[in-house]
Formats: structure tokens, sequence, C-alpha cells
């Protein structure tokens, strides 16, 4: 392995070589294909930058990121099923120094725990929520979730979601944009997509906007205020298909579904980064 030091490139540019102090050195449990390790290298990467690996606590909850705290190197505290915000308010209140954090599924944060998300976004709590959404419960077999795409076959869905039956996705970043005390609510498409017609060719604009925007949440719970970013995911072991598929999936089905963008700047850190 190198050891941590910089190799300057150019007058803008700077190449990082070695593991950053913000990641342990555990390979992660994540299926193939699946991009929560891209999310989880993405909030280290934000965290080594801003100089936050001694000031921040994960507060895990229950899902495909439970064991995050095994490879992101901070402090992390377990939550039950849907209740990170109110743990992470809790911690916050008591040790506003720290940067507090967590990583939820769709069914995690906009089912079980949608109670909490919105009494915490709704009291302007300065916490940091980043939402996986791949439109299904992955660790626990494959179930619709609020946010599963019109269509989808689920294993409770097995002939496709209904909205006639049960209504229509919910927009998590939607709901929370409109509630007085957000700061910043954002949404990005996370995986490297396919071009269509080019099948041998990536776009790789997510995970790098994505970056950024990692960034611009922890900077906004530095300023005081509430964060939440969505990343749209895969999750081609419950889909049922194979990797490349869902990335398609991803790009026609569910970024149309959930329109990525800003839907909260209070504070005007897109414009400042």
């Amino acid at each position: 392995m190198f050891s941590q030091e910089q190799v300057q490139l150019d007058s803008e540019y700077e190449m990082k070589l070695g593991r950053l102090p913000t990641l342990t050195t555990k390979q992660t449990h994540y299926c193939a294909g699946c991009e929560h390790g891209t999310l989880t290298r993405l909030i280290a990467n934000a965290l080594n930058d801003l100089g936050l690996k001694e000031k921040t606590v994960m507060v895990d909850s229950v899902g495909c990121s439970v064991f995050a705290h095994e490879y992101i190197n901070v402090d992390a505290v377990q939550a039950p099923h849907g209740r990170a915000p109110a743990v992470m308010a809790g911690i916050k209140r008591v040790r506003p120094d720290l940067t507090v954090f967590s990583v939820q599924g769709d069914g995690d944060a906009v089912s079980i725990g949608l109670l909490e998300l919105i009494n915490a976004a709704n009291r302007g709590e300065p916490i940091t929520v980043f939402l996986v959404n791949n439109g299904i419960y992955g660790m626990t077999g494959g179930q619709m979730a609020p946010t599963t795409p019109e269509g989808m076959v689920t294993t409770t869905t097995p002939y496709g979601r209904d909205l006639g039956y049960t209504g229509p996705p919910i927009d998590a970043s939607k709901i929370l944009a409109s509630l007085d005390r957000t700061a910043y609510v954002r949404r990005f498409v996370l995986p490297i997509l396919p071009l269509p017609k080019t099948p041998s060719m990536y776009n790789s604009s997510g995970p790098v906007d994505g970056a950024r925007i990692v960034k611009n949440a922890f900077k906004v719970q530095l300023m005081g205020g509430f964060s939440f970013v969505e990343a749209l995911s895969s999750c081609n072991i419950n889909w049922k298909m194979s990797i490349l598929d869902s990335k398609r999936y991803v790009a026609e089905v569910m970024s149309k579904v959930f329109r990525p963008g800003i839907f909260k700047d209070k504070f005007g850190v897109e414009k400042k980064a």
C-alpha cells in the first residue's frame, strides 16, 4: 500500500496516494454492483477534506448501510430501525460541536422512520441525512418500499406496483424541501451510467457531482442547518437484473420518477462551490 502523500499534477488538481485516514482497512459487505460503497467513499473523502475525522459521529440505522461504521473511520452509535434522525438530534443537542450524520435506506427513512425524519427536519436540527434510494427494501427480502416505481416487481408486488392500490411513490426530497427550517435538500444519481446506444461508454458525472454535493451537505451542517442528500442507487440483486441493466433502470426509470436536482439551498452553498 502506498504511504499517504500528495503528488502535484498541475496547478489545479492533485493526486492523493494511500488510504484515506477516514476509511478503515476493512472490506465492505455490499453486493457487487451496489453503490453503497461509492457513497461510503464520498462521505469519507468529504470528512477528510473538511478535517472532521476527530469531530464526527455516525449514527447507524438498520438496513444495507448498518455496517458502515466498519468502513468509515469515525465514532459511531447504533440507532433502532428508522430512528437515526432522533438519535442524531439528541447527540447534536448534547454536543453541538460535533458533526453528526447517518446513511439510511428508503424503507428505513421514508417508511419506518418517516416521522423522525420529518420532525427533525421541521425543527431544523443541524444534522445531515444521506438517503440511498434504490426503490426497494434491499436487506430484508426485496419488498415494495415507499419509493418503489410504478410497475416494479417486488416480493410483495409480484405483478408490479399498482398505484391505484398502493398510491404513488413518496418523494422525500420534495416533502423536506417544503418545510421552513430545512437548509439543503439535494438529489443526485449515484451510479456510473452507460450512455444510450453506446454500451461500452459510461457517464461518471454522478459520483463526480456527488463528491461536491456530499461535501456541501456537511458544510451546511457546520453553518447550522439541516441537510438532506438523496442518492438514487441500484439494487440488481433484488431487482433481479444484471448489474448493467440495473444501471440502465436507474437512468431510464428511477431518475424520471425522482428527478435529480437542487430542491433547497438556503445558504447558497451550490453557488459558492
